[in-house]
């Protein structure tokens, strides 16, 4: 892990147009001979994501499962790649705790990293969670205090008081970035507040029976997801599921646990003829991607996993996915999509430490 030099702050200050007073922090922060933590906090709680609605979306940045007391190695790549958005997959802390103190501590913690301090005051943060950051392992709809976790996770993301998503029952939310024939709709969904129960497979090595009827998102986010679809001008649709939706054979928590749901998704997709559909998704600590033809859609879907900020696994294995592209990353990692509007292109970009190039895919935006 390296830090951010005062000549990449002013290449960022420039890209961000940064208020003054968040430019006289960042360049006090430069002068000083010793390194500490900001306590600075725009009153709006870091960038807007309003500030690019208006204009062109280049490069989208997003990763999951981020132990807060291990070492936050890649946020200095990330602030060189100077995305214009930065997306949390889920497991953005490890809480795993029924205290709401100490999950408010985690989040704290994880905030309080200073790479990713010049981030959140640099790039638009948005996000949504998966089960560590939820509060219970693996968990769904019975966990009891999801009402109170959501509120600080919807903290740690410095949502705004008023927002709709402080009122619903799941972080379910939807953005539009950029216009025109460069718009895209990014559409977060929660996998864990209505997800309903799994149940132990004891006879082999997978983790869950899969629930053959259960569902995932529950009604009142399945009819928001319909309208964040139906007749949306957006030209390329990314949406965000903090469990895999495409990768079906191993043995963890996925879409296909839930066959129903899952069949229910993708049909979805055709129903509504959504544009470049991309998954995004997290937990596994691994990172790939995935490619569906669908008879009825113009483009292929695909589902982008990044996954292990601060932990990986500690060996290499293969693992069955058949609807794989390229190769399987198990390393510390972060996503990034970048978009070429003028050439209709898309890359997916898997990066690493001090700037590795873990994987790298061009498609056609259609």
């Amino acid at each position: 892990m390296g830090s951010v030099n005062c000549d990449q702050i002013a290449a960022l200050r420039m890209k961000y147009l940064l208020p003054m007073l968040a430019l006289g922090f960042f360049l006090a922060a430069c002068n000083a001979s010793t390194s500490t933590q900001s306590t600075y906090k725009p009153e709006s709680g870091g960038v807007s994501i309003a500030t690019l609605t208006d204009q062109p979306i280049n490069l989208l940045a997003f990763g999951s499962c981020s132990r807060e007391d291990l070492p936050q190695t890649l946020w200095d790549d990330v602030l060189a790649d100077q995305p214009d958005v930065w997306v949390w997959m889920g497991d953005n802390i490890y809480a795993n705790s029924t205290s709401m103190v100490v999950m408010a501590q985690k989040y704290a913690q994880q905030k309080a990293d200073s790479n990713y301090q010049l981030l959140r005051n640099l790039v638009p943060i948005v996000g949504t969670w998966d089960d560590h950051d939820y509060g219970s392992n693996d968990g769904g709809k019975n966990y009891t205090l999801r009402d109170s976790a959501q509120q600080l996770a919807l903290d740690f993301l410095d949502v705004p008081a008023q927002a709709p998503v402080r009122s619903r029952q799941g972080m379910y939310q939807s953005f539009d970035l950029g216009e025109g024939d460069q718009k895209v709709r990014l559409i977060l969904l929660d996998t864990r507040y209505h997800r309903d129960t799994l149940m132990p497979d004891t006879l082999t090595p997978h983790r869950y029976i899969a629930n053959e009827q259960g569902d995932v998102l529950g009604e009142e986010q399945w009819a928001w997801l319909r309208a964040q679809l139906n007749d949306s001008p957006a030209r390329v649709h990314i949406i965000g599921s903090s469990i895999q939706v495409l990768s079906s054979e191993h043995f963890f928590e996925k879409w296909s646990n839930f066959p129903a749901a899952r069949e229910r998704l993708l049909s979805l997709l055709e129903e509504e003829q959504v544009a470049n559909p991309v998954f995004l998704s997290g937990d596994r600590h691994i990172a790939e991607v995935s490619r569906l033809e669908m008879e009825e859609l113009a483009s292929p879907v695909f589902d982008f996993t990044s996954s292990g900020l601060t932990h990986t696994w500690p060996q290499r294995w293969s693992e069955e996915n058949p609807y794989r592209v390229g190769e399987m990353v198990i390393a510390l990692n972060y996503g990034l999509i970048q978009f070429n509007w003028e050439q209709g292109q898309m890359k997916f970009l898997v990066k690493g430490d001090n700037g590795a190039i873990l994987l790298e895919q061009a498609y056609p935006i259609k």
